[in-house]
């Protein structure tokens, strides 16, 4: 199998895992806090980060060194409190709907790269962003009878979600993607770690082997995408990833019983063509820039 196969493997491999751990989390979440359940997979995951450090060229020694400590730490502290009103959202929201607003991450992304990061954004990006947020407008039909403020939970995360790749983004420009992944599980854990505790709930023996299962869920899942990523751009990979939304509507539906409406669809819809455009159209402008330098450095030779 040539690379390129393989990393599309890799991509829906992960994607089907991240939507098994969706499901796991909502079962939990129903039963035991959020904040609990987030710490223990957070537990996880930076056994996991720590494991492939070590293993890394240098071990920790290298993998830790960084030179935005503060901003790797908030980056880690960010998804912790992500995941944790996430959970919640699934639980409150439904996981159809969540994912619906979650979809939302790279219009947002697109919208806070030009104060955070000082990009530049055309015509054909501001029109995406545009046509996103009224997807998402639709989605939650703030004029509807049955609007609740819950809903505003994914939103947030997605918010949430779109100030930690900001922050990663920062970061890449200095230190390499392995250390970015180490700080993320363990500045993530150790933040979570100070509140969890004061949320310790005894799990039945059998929700033990359900977190046992989201935890396998959430390293395996983070696994394969980095191996996608390594494999294939992240402008082929990032718009798979909305097969999340498909796959939590069928879960949502045929699982936990949830209800889709023609507001959710129409608005997924939109939400999920605004960002694969916007994905898109970043690939394509960073592409051109990488040409232009590339043109300027022969130039200069």
């Amino acid at each position: 199998m040539d690379s390129k196969r393989l990393g599309y493997g890799f991509t829906l491999l992960a994607i089907l895992i991240f939507s098994l751990q969706d499901a796991i989390s909502k079962h939990l979440g129903s039963a035991y806090p959020p904040v609990f359940i987030a710490m223990l997979r957070f537990w996880a995951f930076a056994a996991f980060a720590v494991a492939m450090g070590a293993r890394g060229p240098g071990g920790l020694k290298v993998v830790a060194a960084t030179k935005r400590p503060a901003l790797q730490i908030l980056r880690g502290v960010l998804l912790a409190i992500q995941i944790v009103v996430t959970i919640t959202a699934f639980t409150t929201v439904g996981l159809a709907h969540s994912q619906a607003l979650l979809a939302s991450g790279p219009i947002f992304v697109a919208l806070l790269s030009m104060p955070l990061l000082g990009e530049r954004v055309g015509w054909r990006r501001w029109t995406a962003i545009g046509v996103g947020l009224c997807g998402v407008l639709i989605i939650l039909n703030p004029a509807g009878s049955d609007f609740d403020l819950s809903v505003l939970l994914p939103l947030a995360s997605a918010l949430m979600f779109a100030l930690y790749v900001i922050a990663t983004r920062l970061v890449s420009r200095e230190d390499t993607s392995s250390t970015s992944f180490f700080y993320t599980g363990v500045a993530g854990a150790a933040a979570i770690s100070l509140v969890g505790p004061f949320f310790w709930t005894n799990l039945t023996p059998v929700d033990w082997l359900w977190m046992g299962l989201l935890c396998i869920t959430g390293m395996s899942s983070h696994y394969f995408l980095i191996r996608a990523y390594d494999l294939l751009d992240a402008a082929a990979v990032q718009p798979l990833t909305y097969l999340q939304v498909v796959l939590a509507a069928i879960i949502g539906v045929s699982i936990f019983g949830e209800t889709l409406n023609l507001n959710m669809v129409v608005g997924s819809a939109i939400v999920v063509g605004a960002g694969i455009f916007t994905i898109w159209r970043e690939s394509v402008v960073a592409r051109r820039r990488a040409a232009e330098r590339t043109g300027m450095t022969e130039k200069g030779k």
